[in-house]
């Protein structure tokens, strides 16, 4: 017999300070005249008692002895009646010491959420917490935010109660650093929408058997986009590596009329190289746990993960997560999302054949710049998945046709060049895949039905600095600089316009000049883009040309470009530093120009474009092949007159899209 089923585990201890705790807390010492923060190595700030005062020197009463301090170092103590208060904006003091403590105190008693006005501040407490139950949801909506504890949820009812009021589309902001929880709470966001939004026509509920509603499909869209664009970081065991902007919409009655989704710049490094303790994406991963049964076989692909060098660098597993049950549950969001079963098979030979490239070999012949294949049966199994002949795919990785004028010629290759040309054939046929996904999904979700307004949930890969950053991490702080820009202007200076309009005496501060200098610094002509760029169309250049031209226009010129400071024992050198919003990050610029060229071989693309495996044809169809004039690997979006579209040249182009969106 079936056990009775459960119910929801009682969430009050993680939303509400218990009255009991509220008795104590008030009960705690305090004098308002001796009590100060103390700024303290460790601790951040520790409470002190203040002693005596000579001049500006202050001598305060700590844990462990007296400590001297200028008094402009001191912060003052809130009362009691403040301590774990969910809205940091009541606080007498709102000072940076009683803003970590108020955060910390929460914390510690298992409530993540805290207001600070405007804002919900977030803190991963790197496990699950029974907050985001049906019963919670039911608990949050139509309410007032007063009515209730901190909580995504009262934030996400409060955009959609504004919507359906205001007739006004709304935008969530999801921000934060590498592994601070963004994608956890995008999802939660996106369920709340989907059960508050939800139809509740039996006919719309019941729609074909395997293809799930539309509630179920806006959710389900998060396993696909997870497997093939998320991985473990040093930091984060489910790390975004690419940005997205969903919209939710709705009809004129506020249920659920469909979704899109856009997606900014996939981190394609990562599906060739992977630092020591990070991951590919887990797609690969996926596929060789063998939790769909004959996975593998189908996929010619052996049962040992290190075959496979594109995807064994760093970690091939993660503490706690089943890539076996993950790849069941990709493969159900794939059938609730309306993919065939011809699609699914299609979709998984395009990433088992990017690992088998990985394993193509090329040796050099004697006395000659010409390359030759060293043993084909790699070959052949991409071919076998890709549907096209492996001896003319060698052949086309060795002397590929390139255009000059108007005539094809044929061009040798060296070892080094083919397996460069390989490397950059996955990386971009792996990128072109996440890219047919999501346009795949956004069909899906296009119901026609009428659309009157929409949420806008902008979540994007965060800030990161790693004891090495290369290209990717300037691309990703980049981002995240014209972000957090575009965030202090809207929720900053437009508070403020309202300030004055209502006649309250402001003295106006344009939080966005802060941020202003690096974006310059990076985005400008001659910035740091600019020059890699300018370097990328030399075909002499070299890191080296690239770091002294950095060097020479910015180096005690620009405030924001700084030397590095000496590595630590066992860390690599770093070429510059730029001192972001968030810190001061050091820069590796090794392989910087080839990373932003990533041309394709043309002649292997011409070669997919006329193969068996429709999808490959469809995945490079935007890419024109020998028929481009070009070595570029763009397609659309190219620059007039440019031989190709850089890698920094797309990624300003979708920040500034991104700037704009909410």
């Amino acid at each position: 017999m079936a056990p009775p089923p459960t119910e929801d585990p009682d969430p009050s201890e993680y939303l509400f300070v218990s009255l009991e705790q509220k008795r104590k807390d008030q009960t705690m010492p305090y004098d308002g005249k001796k009590m100060v923060w103390v700024p303290d190595e460790k601790e951040g700030f520790i409470i002190g008692n203040i002693v005596s005062t000579k001049g500006d020197q202050v001598t305060v009463d700590c844990p462990g002895g007296d400590r001297v301090l200028k008094k402009d170092l001191l912060q003052q103590v809130n009362p009691p009646k403040f301590e774990k208060t969910d809205d940091m904006s009541n606080l007498t003091y709102l000072n940076d010491a009683s803003v970590l403590h108020n955060l910390k105190q929460r914390y510690y008693s298992k409530m993540i959420y805290t207001y600070s006005g405007l804002f919900c501040v977030v803190i991963n407490p790197y496990k699950r917490f029974p907050i985001y139950t049906n019963r919670v949801v039911q608990m949050y909506k139509g309410k007032r935010r007063t009515e209730m504890p901190p909580h995504l949820f009262a934030v996400s009812d409060g955009a959609y109660n504004d919507m359906l009021q205001n007739r006004e589309d709304q935008s969530m902001l999801i921000t934060g650093e590498s592994g601070a929880g963004k994608t956890e709470n995008t999802k939660k966001v996106i369920a709340y929408f989907a059960n508050v939004g939800a139809s509740s026509k039996k006919e719309d509920k019941e729609r074909l058997s395997k293809k799930g509603n539309l509630e179920d499909q806006v959710v389900q869209t998060n396993p696909v986009l997870e497997a093939f664009g998320n991985a473990k970081t040093v930091r984060n065991d489910n790390s975004s590596r690419f940005g997205k902007f969903i919209r939710i919409h709705f009809g004129g009655m506020g249920k659920l009329a469909g979704a899109d989704i856009e997606t900014y710049l996939l981190e394609k490094a990562r599906v060739i190289s992977q630092q020591p303790a990070e991951r590919s994406y887990h797609i690969f991963y996926q596929l060789m746990s063998e939790g769909l049964p004959g996975t593998r076989e189908k996929l010619v692909l052996s049962d040992d993960i290190y075959d496979y060098h594109f995807v064994s660098q760093g970690k091939t597993d993660i503490p706690g997560v089943d890539d076996g049950e993950e790849m069941r549950l990709t493969d159900h969001a794939f059938d609730v999302l309306g993919f065939t079963d011809e699609d699914k098979s299609n979709i998984f030979k395009i990433v088992a054949a990017v690992m088998h490239l990985g394993e193509m070999k090329f040796k050099q012949r004697p006395r000659e710049e010409q390359a030759e294949a060293d043993g084909t049966a790699e070959g052949e199994r991409v071919g076998h998945l890709l549907g096209v002949n492996p001896a003319d795919l060698y052949k086309n990785f060795l002397k590929p046709k390139i255009k000059v004028g108007n005539e094809l010629v044929t061009q040798g290759r060296n070892k080094d060049q083919c397996t460069y040309s390989v490397g950059a054939i996955a990386k971009g046929m792996y990128d072109k895949l996440f890219k047919w996904l999501v346009k795949k999904v956004n069909e899906t979700l296009d119901t026609k039905q009428k659309r009157q307004h929409f949420i806008g949930v902008l979540d994007i890969a965060g800030f990161e600095i790693f004891d090495f950053n290369g290209f990717e991490q300037l691309c990703i702080n980049f981002t995240n600089e014209k972000l957090q820009q575009f965030f202090n202007h809207h929720m900053f200076v437009l508070e403020q316009e309202e300030y004055k309009r209502e006649g309250i005496d402001w003295e106006f501060i344009d939080f966005g000049l802060d941020l202003q200098a690096c974006i310059e610094l990076i985005e400008k002509p001659m910035g740091v883009l600019s020059i890699l760029e300018e370097e990328s169309m030399f075909p002499k250049a070299t890191d080296k040309t690239f770091e002294e031209k950095l060097k020479n226009n910015h180096l005690g010129k620009s405030p924001n470009f700084v030397k590095p400071k000496p590595p630590k024992p066992g860390q690599q050198e770093a070429h510059f530093a730029i001192v972001h919003y968030a810190g001061t990050v050091p820069y590796n610029l090794t392989h910087w120009l080839e990373k932003n060229k990533d041309p394709l071989n043309d002649t292997v693309v011409d070669q997919f474009k006329h193969g068996q495996n429709q999808l490959v044809v469809d995945v490079f169809e935007d890419h024109p092949g020998l028929g481009g004039g070009d070595q570029g690997g763009g397609g659309k979006g190219r620059k007039k007159g440019s031989g190709f579209q850089t890698v920094s040249g797309l990624y300003r182009v979708s920040s500034s899209n991104m700037a704009i969106k909410p």
